[in-house]
């Protein structure tokens, strides 16, 4: 359809854009602990007030990048693997 129309990627869009608002308001996510590549372990830590969790499973530190936000859903995934 035509612009004002329904197309098919605004709800996607809509909903990415929520989800992000979403994530800046609540910042302070926290990192939960975590086991590195070479199997040292690390303890969980805060994330500042507009920052997050960001990194891999793997190795994880606090950052402003919605885009690489690990949230504490995935975090316990890499756990169970």
């Amino acid at each position: 359809m035509g612009p004002g129309g329904t197309g098919g990627g605004w709800p996607l869009a809509g909903t990415v854009l929520v989800a992000v608002a979403a994530s800046l308001a609540a910042g302070g996510e926290d990192c939960l602990w975590y086991v590195d590549r070479n199997g040292s372990w690390h303890p969980g830590f805060d994330c500042d007030f507009f920052t997050f969790c960001c990194g891999t499973c793997h190795q994880r530190y606090c950052c402003r990048d919605p885009l690489r936000l690990l949230t504490e859903r995935q975090q316990r995934h890499c756990l169970a693997f």
